[in-house]
C-alpha cells in the first residue's frame, strides 16, 4: 500500500484512538483505495480490514479469514461483496476486474488488486460506502496520475460522490463543459443579479458605454469570486445577501437622482460587482470546486456568468433602445418606472434577508 502523507496519517491515528464503536467494531474502521490512471486505463489496490469482510460474509471467528486458504476460497465472494459498493463512473459505470488477493497478517487486512480496461476520459465520478454496517467506517482514497499523487479524499456514509477531473486536455474540456453551463444557469436563475444589471441599463447609452458597465461588473465579481473560492476572504451569506439587495436599491435610486452629464454606472458596477462576486462564490462552493482543476473551474464558471450577462444585456438594452427610438418621452417614463420597481424589489429582498431569512410567509 502506498504511503499516505503525514497529515493523513495523523488523521487516521486520531480517529483510531478516539472513535468508540459497538460490537464488531475494531480500532481501525478504515479502508484504503488507490486509484492509478495508467496507459489509458485504471489500476490500483484496495486494502480492507479482515474483520469488516468477515462480518459481511458471516465468517466467525474473523481470524479465519487471515488464513491464505480461507481467504482464497472466499475471493470471489469478497469481490462480489465489494464491487457494487465501489462506484467508479465516467459516462457509464466502469467494470472493475479484481486480479489478486493478498493477506496482510501484520495489518489484519486483505489487499485486493484491480484494473479497469477503459478508454481515457476527462473525468471520473467516485462514490463508495464499503461497509455500511459500521457508521464509523471511512475509506481513504488516493488518486495518482502521471506518476504523482493528485488528490486525496475521505468517504463515509454521509459523503457525496466526487468528480475527479484528469489533468489532460480531455479533463480540461470536461471542466469547461461542466462549469460554463453552471455559470450561465446561475445568472439566469438569479433574479437579484439580473435586476441589478437591468437597473444599470435603464438609462441607456451607447453600446460602448454599456460594454464598460458590464465589463466593470465582471471585473468586480471575478475578483471576489476568486478570493472566496480560494478561501482568502469569505464573508458570511448573512452579510452578503442583504448587501446585494442594498446594491439593487442604490442602483434604482441613483437612476432617479442622477443629474445630466454624470454617469458613474461603470464605477457603481465595479464596486457592487465585488459584493455580487461573494454571492456567486456561495453558490459555487455548494456546487463543489475540484481542487485538481481549480483554475479552469473558476475561469469556466466566470465565463459562463459572463455569457449569461451578455445575453441579458443584449435583450434588455435592445428593447429599451427600441422604446426610446419610438418615443423619447416613453423611454424616460420606462426608466423612471423601472427604477421604482428596482428599488421596491431590492428593499423587499433586504427586509426578507435581514428579518425573515427563512422567507416571508
Amino acid at each position: 500500500m502506498r504511503r499516505f502523507t503525514r497529515a493523513l496519517f495523523a488523521l487516521v491515528l486520531c480517529h483510531a484512538l478516539f472513535a468508540a464503536a459497538p460490537a464488531w467494531a475494531h480500532p481501525a474502521p478504515f479502508s484504503y483505495l488507490d486509484i492509478v490512471f495508467k496507459d489509458g486505463g485504471v489500476e490500483g489496490t484496495l486494502v480492507i480490514h479482515v474483520l469488516d469482510a468477515a462480518h459481511d460474509l458471516g465468517i466467525t471467528p474473523f481470524e479465519r479469514l487471515m488464513e491464505n486458504a480461507v481467504a482464497e476460497a472466499n475471493r470471489q465472494k469478497i469481490a462480489d461483496l465489494l464491487t457494487p459498493r465501489l462506484m467508479l463512473r465516467t459516462n457509464q459505470r466502469l467494470m472493475i476486474q479484481w486480479t489478486s488477493l493478498e493477506v496482510l497478517r501484520e495489518d489484519s487486512a486483505l489487499r485486493l488488486k484491480y484494473r479497469i480496461q477503459a478508454e481515457p476520459s476527462g473525468s471520473m465520478t467516485i462514490d463508495t460506502d464499503l461497509f455500511p454496517y459500521d457508521p464509523l467506517h471511512q475509506t481513504f482514497v488516493n488518486i495518482y496520475e502521471a506518476g504523482s499523487l493528485r488528490q486525496q479524499l475521505i468517504f463515509n456514509q454521509g459523503t457525496n460522490e466526487y468528480i475527479y477531473y484528469a489533468g489532460t486536455t480531455q479533463g480540461t474540456l470536461a471542466v469547461l463543459s461542466t462549469f460554463i453551463p453552471s455559470g450561465i444557469h446561475h445568472i439566469m436563475i438569479g433574479p437579484d443579479h439580473i435586476l441589478f444589471l437591468v437597473g444599470l441599463l435603464l438609462l441607456g447609452g451607447t453600446w460602448m458605454t454599456l460594454l464598460r458597465i458590464v465589463t466593470a461588473f465582471t471585473i468586480g465579481h471575478s475578483i471576489t469570486l476568486s478570493l472566496a473560492a480560494l478561501n482568502v476572504l469569505s464573508p458570511p451569506a448573512t452579510i452578503i445577501e442583504p448587501a446585494i439587495a442594498l446594491s439593487i436599491v442604490f442602483v434604482g435610486a441613483d437612476n432617479l437622482v442622477r443629474g445630466d452629464g454624470r454617469d458613474l454606472r461603470a464605477w457603481v458596477a465595479l464596486t457592487f460587482g465585488l459584493v455580487h462576486g461573494f454571492g456567486f462564490a456561495n453558490v459555487l462552493r455548494e456546487f463543489g470546486l475540484p481542487r485538481e482543476a481549480l483554475g479552469w473551474s473558476l475561469f469556466s464558471f466566470n465565463f459562463g456568468v459572463e455569457i449569461g450577462q451578455v445575453a441579458i444585456v443584449l435583450v434588455v438594452a435592445s428593447l429599451l433602445a427600441a422604446v426610446r427610438q419610438r418615443s423619447a418621452q416613453m423611454g424616460a417614463r420606462v426608466a423612471v418606472a423601472g427604477s421604482v420597481v428596482v428599488i421596491a424589489a431590492g428593499a423587499y429582498w433586504f427586509v426578507e434577508r435581514v428579518f425573515f431569512p427563512g422567507g416571508i410567509i
